[in-house]
């Protein structure tokens, strides 16, 4: 009693079926076929991109501030 037999089987498919019908049961798994079919396509375009090394910026320190606030002082005395 504990499993189900093979007519409980039978039964819960008819009823699927039935609830269903076969048309929409075919359009579910057209519809789950082409989004396995998408996300393979979507992982093999990512595998297959390069990626493009990014260069870092240069670190800019105290010191460079300073240097830059002072050149910037000494040109509007200039001119």
């Amino acid at each position: 009693m504990g499993s189900m037999s093979l007519w409980h089987w039978i039964v819960v498919i008819g009823v699927v079926l039935l609830l269903f019908g076969r048309g929409k049961i075919s359009e579910l798994m057209g519809d789950v076929a082409h989004g396995i079919k998408a996300f393979k396509k979507g992982m093999s375009e990512e595998e297959t991109a390069k990626v493009e090394p990014v260069k870092p910026e240069p670190v800019k320190t105290i010191d460079h501030q300073l240097a830059q606030t002072v050149n910037q002082t000494e040109n509007h005395k200039v001119g």
